[in-house]
C-alpha cells in the first residue's frame, strides 16, 4: 500500500517570514541570496533527503548561480512570494544548489532535465523522489500561467498530485530517467582519430556559420571562444585555410565591435540576446573573460591585427580592475543585474555624456558608437562600434582618436560611481585554472612580461589554498575552501600550469602539473574503459555517475584531460598519458566532426595529435644570458604555437624535468636553440636569422 505523503493545510503551514533559512551561513553567495526568502531551503545534503523520505515528500531542487538574471526573477516572483513559499513548503522538500559550487549535481540534473523536457538552462527546476530520482523538470517558470507555459503554482500542484495518485508512474518515470542517465555513462570508442577528418568539421562550421554577424547559430548567440581558438590554431598551422580565416576574423570583429563587449571598461557580457552581438544578457563571467582574452592574443600573433592586441588587453585590465578576488585568484562572477535595473550599470544617454565630457568627445563617442536620442535598449544605449574612425573624423576632425582616447576614462570613472553589480567573490579552481593560461600565453604573444608574473600568483595562490592534502578543491571563499574539486578543475589547472611552464621554462610547473595528472587519472579515469568521468571516485555517490563530453561553454573535462595528458607526454616522455588521450578523444571522435560548434576542445586536440603537433624548440645556455632570450623570442615569433623552452645545462633539476632537455647544451660556447617536429630535429643553430631559417622550414 502507497503511503501517503505528509501534507497538512495551506494556513497551517509556519512561515519563515523575514527569518533566515539554513541558506545564511553558507559560503556560496548563490545559497545567501536565498536566505530570507520565506521558502524552507535547505543546501543538498542527507539532511534534505533524509526528511523527504521520513515524511514520504517529493523533492524540489532548484538549480542556478549568482549571476544568473532569469534565476533573480524566479526568485523575486516565487521564491519571495509568500503564498508561494507556503505551497512548496507544504507539499515539498526545498533544496536549492549552486551550479558553480556542484557542478556535479548541476550536471546529472541537467542531463535529466534536457531528458525530461528537451530542454535546458538555468534556473532549473527539478522535482525527486526521495530516492533522488528526477519524475518533472523545467527551467523558468512565471508565478502564472503566461502564453502556453503553466504557472509556477499549477506546477507544484500538478506534480503534488502526480506524486500523491500515481505514485507508479512517478516511480516509473524517476527510474526510466535514471537508466537513461547511466546509459550515457557508456566508454565505446566512436571512432579512432586516424580515421577521423578534421577538414569535415571545418566545413561543418562553415553550414552553420552567420557570414554577416559571425557566430554558429542564430540568437542567442554565445562567444565560441573554443571554436576560434580551433580555427586560429588550423590557421597557424596551414595559412591557405581561407574558411578558417574568414569565420575567424569575422567572428572576432563583430564579438569586439559589439554590445556583448564592454566598449568603456573591457570585458566580455556572457552572451547576446540578439543575432547581432548588440544586447547582451549583462552578466560577465570568468572563464569567457578568460577564454576570449587566449584568444584575441592568439589571433593577434597570428595576424599581427593591432585591434586584437587592444582587446586582449583590454580585457586583462578588466580582470584585475574589477575581477581580482580580496584573498588572491580571481572571483567567479559580475551580477547581469544592475541595482538600477537590467543594464544600468553600462548604458548611457546623451545627458549623462554631457555630464562627464566636454562637446567635441560627446560628439566622437555618439558616431563612433552609434548612440540615439531614443536609445537601443530600455531608453538607453548599450554601446557599440558603429562608425569607422574615418567618420568619426568628419565629424571632430583630425584629434578624433585622441578625443576618444580622453574620453573613455572618463566614462569609466563616471561609471565607477554607478551602484554596481554584484560581483561573486569565489574564486573556482577550474576557471582560475584558464586564467592562468590565458595571462601565461597573452604575456607570451603579446610580449607582456607582466602578464606571465601574473599568472604564476594565480597558479601559487591556487594550488596553496585549494590542495588539501593533495586533493584539489572546487571553490575558495571566506578563507575557507570547499568541495571536492572535479575533473574541469583538475585538466583546466594542468592545462594553465602547462602554458605557465611554456612561458617561464620553470620546471616546477611541470612537476607539479605531471602530479596533478596522476591524481586526475587516479580519481576519474574509467578504468573499465575509456575517458574521464567528471566526479571522482571519491566524492558523494549521485544517482548516477556523468561525463562531460561537450563544451557548455567552458572546455569539456573529458577533451580537456585529453588535451594535457597529451601535452605531458610530449613534455615528459611518458608514453601511458598519449594512450590515455587518444582513447578519451576516441569516445567523441564521431560526435566532434559532426557537431564542430560543440566540441572545440576536442577538435583542438584531435588537430594537433592526428595533423599539426607542434614545433619544439628547446634554447639551451646560461640563465638570463641575452642570447638565450633573443633566440627564444625569435622562435616564438616565427611560430606562436610552437612549444619553446629554454634551459640552463648546468642546473641538474631542470635537465631532469623533461627528456627533452637531454644532450641540449651550447654550440662554442654560445646559446643555441634546438628545433624539432615530431621525430625530426634540425642541427642546432646559434643566431636568430639561422633560427628564422630552420623555423620557416619547419613542416606545418
Amino acid at each position: 500500500m502507497t503511503r501517503r505523503a505528509t501534507r497538512v493545510p495551506l494556513t497551517e503551514v509556519p512561515m519563515l517570514g523575514h527569518m533566515s533559512n539554513r541558506l545564511a551561513d553558507s559560503a556560496s553567495l548563490y545559497l545567501r541570496q536565498h536566505a530570507d526568502n520565506p521558502v524552507d531551503w535547505y543546501p543538498w545534503g542527507d539532511e534534505a533527503f533524509a526528511r523527504a523520505r521520513e515524511e514520504d515528500r517529493p523533492v524540489l531542487l532548484s538549480i542556478g548561480y549568482s549571476s544568473c538574471h532569469w534565476c533573480h526573477v524566479m526568485a523575486h516572483e516565487s521564491f519571495e512570494n509568500e503564498d508561494i513559499a507556503r505551497q512548496m513548503n507544504a507539499t515539498f522538500v526545498c533544496i536549492k544548489v549552486d551550479r558553480e559550487e556542484r557542478p556535479d549535481v548541476d550536471a546529472l540534473y541537467m542531463q535529466a532535465t534536457l531528458a525530461l523536457s528537451g530542454q535546458g538552462g538555468w534556473p532549473m527546476t527539478v522535482f525527486l523522489t526521495p530516492e533522488a530520482e528526477p519524475f518533472f523538470a523545467g527551467t523558468y517558470f512565471p508565478p502564472e500561467s503566461l502564453h502556453g507555459q503553466p504557472g509556477f503554482p499549477d506546477v507544484l500542484r500538478f506534480v503534488d498530485e502526480a506524486y500523491r495518485t500515481r505514485r507508479g508512474d512517478v516511480s516509473q518515470t524517476g527510474a526510466q530517467v535514471r537508466e537513461r542517465l547511466e546509459q550515457r555513462v557508456g566508454s565505446a570508442p566512436q571512432r579512432p582519430l586516424a580515421d577521423v577528418s578534421i577538414d569535415d568539421a571545418v566545413t561543418g562550421l562553415a553550414v552553420v556559420f552567420d557570414p554577416h554577424s559571425g557566430g554558429f547559430s542564430g540568437a542567442p548567440k554565445f562567444p565560441p571562444h573554443l571554436v576560434l581558438e580551433f580555427l586560429l590554431r588550423r590557421l597557424a598551422w596551414r595559412p591557405g585555410d581561407l574558411h578558417a580565416r574568414r569565420m575567424a576574423e569575422t567572428t572576432l570583429t563583430h564579438m569586439a565591435d559589439g554590445g556583448i563587449h564592454d566598449q568603456v571598461g573591457g570585458g566580455f557580457h556572457r552572451y547576446s540576446t540578439d543575432n547581432v552581438w548588440l544586447v547582451p544578457h549583462f552578466e560577465k563571467m570568468l572563464y569567457d573573460n578568460a577564454l576570449l582574452v587566449r584568444v584575441y592574443a592568439l589571433a593577434y600573433a597570428i595576424t599581427g591585427e593591432g585591434h586584437w592586441r587592444e582587446v586582449a588587453e583590454s580585457t586583462v585590465d578588466y580582470l584585475e580592475r574589477e575581477m581580482a578576488a580580496p584573498d588572491g585568484g580571481f572571483a567567479s562572477a559580475q551580477d547581469a543585474d544592475s541595482p538600477g535595473g537590467e543594464g544600468a550599470y553600462f548604458t548611457w544617454t546623451a545627458e549623462q555624456l554631457e555630464q562627464v565630457l566636454t562637446y567635441d568627445e560627446g560628439v566622437a563617442v555618439v558616431v563612433r558608437y552609434g548612440m540615439r536620442p531614443e536609445g537601443n535598449f530600455e531608453g538607453a544605449n548599450i554601446l557599440r562600434v558603429a562608425a569607422p574612425m574615418a567618420k568619426v573624423a568628419e565629424a571632430v576632425g583630425p584629434e578624433a582618436q585622441s578625443l576618444l582616447a580622453s574620453a573613455l576614462p572618463k566614462m569609466l570613472a563616471a561609471r565607477a560611481e554607478r551602484p554596481a553589480p554584484d560581483r561573486d567573490d569565489k574564486v573556482i579552481a577550474s576557471w582560475n585554472g584558464l586564467t592562468v593560461g590565458a595571462l601565461a600565453m597573452a604575456g607570451v604573444w603579446l610580449d607582456r612580461p607582466g602578464y606571465v608574473a601574473r599568472a604564476a600568483e594565480v597558479a601559487d595562490f591556487v594550488l596553496s589554498r585549494l590542495r588539501v592534502d593533495g586533493r584539489l578543491r572546487r571553490t575558495w571563499m571566506d578563507g575557507e575552501s570547499h568541495h571536492l574539486g572535479c575533473l574541469d578543475d583538475y585538466a583546466n589547472l594542468i592545462d594553465g600550469l602547462l602554458d605557465l611552464h611554456a612561458a617561464t621554462s620553470e620546471s616546477r610547473w611541470l612537476r607539479t602539473a605531471d602530479e596533478l595528472a596522476g591524481n586526475m587519472l587516479e580519481l576519474f579515469a574509467d578504468a573499465g574503459g575509456a575517458g574521464f568521468f567528471f566526479a571522482g571516485s571519491d566524492g558523494e555517490a549521485l544517482i548516477a555517475r556523468t561525463r562531460e563530453v561537450e563544451d557548455h561553454p567552458t572546455p569539456s573535462g573529458n577533451s580537456q584531460a585529453a588535451w594535457v595528458l597529451w601535452r605531458l607526454s610530449l613534455l615528459t616522455g611518458k608514453r601511458a598519458y598519449e594512450v590515455q588521450a587518444q582513447r578519451a578523444l576516441e569516445l567523441v571522435s564521431q560526435d566532434a566532426v559532426r557537431f564542430p560548434h560543440a566540441f572545440g576542445s576536442a577538435l583542438i586536440a584531435m588537430d594537433a595529435i592526428t595533423g599539426a603537433p607542434p614545433t619544439q624548440v628547446v634554447v639551451a645556455g646560461p640563465a638570463g644570458d641575452p642570447g638565450v632570450a633573443a633566440l627564444a623570442r625569435t622562435a616564438r615569433t616565427a611560430d606562436p604555437l610552437a612549444l619553446v623552452l629554454t634551459v640552463d645545462p648546468t642546473d641538474a633539476d631542470a635537465v631532469a624535468a623533461s627528456p627533452l632537455f637531454a644532450d641540449r647544451g651550447p654550440v662554442d660556447g654560445r646559446p643555441a636553440a634546438y628545433v624539432c617536429h615530431g621525430t625530426t630535429c634540425q642541427a642546432p643553430v646559434t643566431d636568430v636569422e639561422a633560427l628564422r631559417a630552420t623555423m620557416a622550414g619547419a613542416p606545418s
